[in-house]
């Protein structure tokens, strides 16, 4: 019996080593439409301004109550938190009961990948609102 050529086996393991890139897209593109629930509050991307809440570029990496010229409550000004992934995720949730007296009036999003997919959007933004 003859062993099969290497190349047949190369291709299924390339696939799978570019799948993680295909999903990271595919997750964003999900995030984008998830942020429409943020849109009527938040704008992100270049010229974004400060509306009901806070502009979000480049959130990932920033200390709460950070954004210049907006009015944060006190909780949030005061909580010390730094946004990363795991703290974004339990915030999104239910954002009053991550940072009590928060003027952030928004029920949450409870959908576990919904919120991954979500913050695969929001990563894509660096501080000055261009694309990464």
């Amino acid at each position: 019996m003859r062993a099969a050529p290497t190349s047949l086996f190369a291709l299924p393991l390339l696939a799978l080593a570019l799948l993680p890139n295909l999903a990271a897209a595919q997750d964003a593109e999900a995030g984008q439409r998830a942020f429409a629930k943020c849109r009527a509050c938040h704008q992100i991307g270049e010229g974004a301004r400060n509306l009901v809440g806070p502009e979000l570029n480049g959130l990932i990496g920033r200390h709460s109550g950070a954004v210049a010229g907006y009015s944060y409550s006190n909780a949030n000004k005061d909580s010390g938190l730094t946004w990363d992934e795991a703290t974004f995720a339990e915030y999104i949730k239910d954002p009053k009961a991550k940072i009590p007296g928060t003027k952030m009036i928004f029920a949450g999003i409870k959908n576990e990948k919904e919120i991954a997919d979500l913050i695969a959007f929001l990563k894509q933004f660096d501080k000055d609102g261009k694309k990464l």
